[in-house]
């Protein structure tokens, strides 16, 4: 069937991504009444149910990781990715129809997609940046700061499309928009305005490298916040220190808004069910 001339360029209709994956972050509480249900002699064989279904598999996602939540908003949570999401919703619902599963209640979810922002600059943009900070074209130090920077950006595309989740102990999540009030509308902005403010906010978050790892994906259209935003970090004080020093850049303080944060920290299957008393 030949195809209407309009579509004879766009791809083939499909749930993959054609860059990047999708990512959600699931959140789940145990109804410790249910599991008083469950007879004693059974509750051994449930609990290794339940850690089979967090297991890794070939039929699994790309990525997993479970995390025991602080606070009173759940006990546990699972950031999950993959190009297909139904491989991702599959694994919550595999979790779901297990014994343990059945007493689970889903306290928060959050879907969205990785992405490579419009404010991340190609070599060419990160080139005139240089130039626009002082550095001369061509000198000693603009060519090595170019040529760092060359090395580093198929990195640091990999790491935003398709990361691999560093083993750091914790764990932060959060939604947010970008304001839309009067006097202080992101969308507003025109791009050069809103390039250079995203520009000093990524200034501030290099402070913290290699004490912190940010994760930045996109749920306009999908979700009901515009972002989310998940940070690993050695010590949960560099948690705290980042997102405090970064509320002071002006992206953050005059156009950000923020939903629940959801601190957690990483742990296997057979962890969750001790540090919860199951």
């Amino acid at each position: 069937m030949n195809r209407p001339p309009h579509t004879q360029n766009l791809p083939e209709p499909s749930v993959i991504p054609q860059e990047g994956w999708h990512c959600s972050h699931f959140y789940y509480a145990f109804d410790r009444s249910a599991i008083r249900d469950i007879a004693a002699e059974l509750l051994a064989a449930a609990r290794d149910e339940f850690i089979g279904a967090l297991a890794p598999s070939e039929e699994g996602p790309e990525r997993l990781q479970i995390s025991i939540v602080s606070g009173h908003k759940a006990d546990f949570g699972l950031m999950i990715m993959d190009p297909n999401p139904l491989t991702i919703d599959r694994a919550h619902q595999r979790l779901l129809n297990t014994r343990l599963g059945a007493t689970l209640t889903s306290t928060y979810s959050f879907v969205s997609v990785t992405e490579i922002s419009e404010y991340v600059p190609t070599v060419e943009q990160y080139s005139a940046r240089l130039v626009e900070d002082g550095e001369e074209e061509g000198s000693p130090a603009y060519e090595a700061k170019l040529n760092a920077y060359q090395q580093r950006e198929p990195i640091m595309r990999k790491q935003r499309l398709t990361p691999d989740f560093p083993e750091w102990p914790a764990t932060c999540f959060y939604p947010m928009n970008k304001s839309r009030i009067p006097d202080a509308n992101w969308f507003m902005l025109e791009y050069p305005e809103r390039n250079k403010l995203m520009a000093e906010h990524a200034r501030s978050g290099m402070e913290f490298a290699g004490k912190v790892q940010q994760l930045i994906t996109t749920s306009v259209g999908l979700d009901d916040w515009e972002w989310g935003v998940t940070l690993w970090a050695r010590n949960p004080e560099y948690l705290k220190d980042t997102v405090y020093r970064m509320r002071f850049d002006e992206a953050s303080a005059k156009y950000a808004e923020f939903g629940p944060f959801y601190t957690s920290y990483i742990s296997t299957a057979a962890e969750v069910l001790s540090h919860c008393g199951i």
